[in-house]
């Protein structure tokens, strides 16, 4: 018998497995806040339901100590307020436990089915989302709906499909037999049973809770797994509405609602993390942040499977172009975007030192240098059309971080203070670049300068550059690598640089399309093979060890023989 919400929402799990298997565009969830798609008043409803979260304790019915944490602060200045309950750790797993026995005996299609519902009606709350994930990271609007709200359900259904997809490929049961020549065969009955591994633990980040936090969640619960989310005390709000929802439809499928719980903390909490993360129970965990937590992780937390996403170096080479104006705008615009602080964001920008190849003819370093300053300062000198674009800055870390990367070389671009103009107390910086050459300059490319901070490096060659850019991907971790080039045999070098650094390629890109965009059911977002991230959002390895398969067999009686023919 199938379970209530996986026949509910079989079309759309159907969909998903043939998208992830066509790698084409698809995405059940609108990235655009139409009053058409999520009805009249749900911008409205939305921000009203943010705003009654202000200034008060979020209520949910799990374990608690009875006293209250939070010390979230919004980028944008307003006063957030906002508490959550404290939670005892053997309490809370301990409850986690107990919910994962009928939980995990409900089966894969209970699982997936209750999942599937999870993520509709998180897609109806997406406006509450959105402007607690505005409120908490610093994300724009437009940013926060689409990347915390629809994509990153994307994400997590991409997670899910997977998980059915390999799900499905175990059989329930079997029948055995061995030939034994003259006398009767062997043969056994065989039943399967796919065993979640237990607890999960989902360390949330601060600059994209939801996107980042969803693809473990939901790969954990799919497959059978209680889950415990830890959100990072800067973004506790947009984890917390999601376990809330997550627990409401649990209890009404009939499960005991501590299958998934909240584990909220305040700030400075490495230790409380660090005790949960060693914990015997935890057998899986999720995180993203930074090297020297993630590090501490996979050489510490043995007993759990660990997924990780940490810091990298992303890299762009220009090569040749046909028009430097497209191509700058598209650089500028990725520089900008959200102030630099998504993991896919580019830093370093490789110019060789004699110059670029364009239809006009040889445009020399300084030139391209200059023109990229020039596009990202055209984009960003408005604070009324550039606040929409840049946000705000999540942690006052990272103000901190400009300051000190002015001092690596000549500036190109300073950095700016905005005033935002319905936010006045936000903190609004737009990019910094900085001019570097490999000559002189070789021991501070290899670092993360997180935040609206990026070099344009003058290198000998585009081979050169090629090589480093490989080389820095492999050995100190890249998400994205970009290349503009209008010579194949450059585009064929970028290619095999890619592969010698385990990282995701883009090849000259103009349009509306940029470097730190990923779109689920297509890109896979991290490969595994480089010091970025250990696995890859999504494909079959993120979901594979997250259960176990457990047989039993009894010896049965051989299939009757058919009857020789007369």
């Amino acid at each position: 018998m199938t379970h209530p919400f996986f026949d509910k929402h079989q079309t759309t799990l159907a969909k998903a497995t043939e998208a992830i298997a066509t790698r084409g565009y698809w995405s059940p969830f609108s990235e655009m806040p139409s009053p058409k798609v999520y009805g009249e008043t749900a911008a409205t409803d939305g921000e009203a339901a943010f705003n009654a979260h202000l200034n008060r304790r979020f209520e949910l019915d799990q374990p608690s100590t009875g006293k209250t944490v939070g010390a979230e602060k919004s980028p944008f200045g307003i006063e957030l307020g906002i508490t959550y309950p404290a939670a005892d750790p053997e309490a809370l797993f301990a409850a986690s436990a107990k919910a994962g026995v009928q939980w995990r005996k409900a089966g894969a299609q209970a699982w997936v089915g209750v999942c599937l519902e999870i993520l509709a009606r998180l897609n109806k709350a997406s406006f509450e989302i959105a402007h607690s994930v505005m409120h908490t990271t610093g994300q724009a609007f437009m940013m926060a709906f689409q990347a915390g709200g629809p994509h990153a359900q994307d994400r997590a259904l991409e997670a899910v499909a997977y998980a059915w997809q390999e799900l499905s490929r175990v059989p329930q049961t079997a029948h055995w037999e061995k030939p034994q020549g003259k006398n009767p065969p062997l043969a056994m009955r065989k039943v399967f049973t796919v065993v979640p591994r237990g607890a999960g633990l989902v360390i949330g980040c601060s600059t994209f809770p939801t996107w980042n936090g969803y693809p473990g969640l939901f790969a954990d619960l799919a497959t059978g797994n209680t889950v415990v989310v830890k959100p990072h005390p800067g973004a506790i709000l947009p984890l917390a509405i999601t376990v809330r929802i997550a627990r409401e439809v649990l209890k009404e499928a009939g499960f005991d609602p501590n299958v998934v719980t909240l584990f909220a903390t305040n700030p400075d909490d490495g230790a409380i993390v660090q005790a949960l993360a060693q914990r015997s129970d935890v057998k899986l965990i999720d995180f993203t942040g930074s090297t020297a937590n993630g590090d501490w992780l996979e050489r510490n937390a043995h007993q759990a499977q660990v997924y990780t996403e940490k810091s990298g170096v992303n890299q762009i080479v220009i090569d040749s172009v046909d028009d430097l104006k497209s191509a700058v705008r598209n650089i500028a615009f990725s520089l900008a975007l959200y102030s630099g602080q998504m993991c896919t964001a580019p830093q370093n920008i490789y110019v060789p030192r004699g110059g670029i190849r364009t239809a006009e003819g040889t445009v020399d370093f300084d030139t391209v240098a200059l023109a990229i300053a020039d596009a990202v300062q055209k984009l960003t000198s408005d604070p009324a059309r550039a606040v929409d674009l840049i946000g705000a800055i999540q942690s006052t870390q990272v103000v901190e971080r400009i300051e000190r990367a002015r001092s690596l070389g000549q500036v190109l671009l300073d950095s700016q203070q905005l005033t935002h103009p319905a936010f006045p107390n936000a903190r609004v910086h737009t990019p910094l670049l900085i001019k570097l050459d490999t000559a002189r300059d070789s021991e501070k490319l290899t670092g993360e300068w997180f935040g609206p901070i990026a070099f344009v490096i003058a290198t000998d060659s585009t081979d050169a550059a090629l090589a480093l850019a490989g080389n820095i991907a492999a050995t100190h971790g890249a998400l994205t690598l970009s290349v503009y080039s209008t010579d194949e045999k450059v585009l064929s070098a970028a290619h095999e640089a890619s592969l010698v650094g385990g990282v995701a390629l883009s090849i000259n890109l103009t349009g509306a399309v940029f470097v730190n965009q990923s779109a689920a059911f297509s890109d896979f977002h991290g490969t595994g093979a480089n010091p970025a991230a250990n696995a890859a959002l999504t494909d079959p390895a993120f979901v594979v060890n997250r259960f176990r398969v457990i047989q039993s067999r009894v010896h049965v009686a051989p299939h009757a023989q058919p009857a020789a023919a007369a």
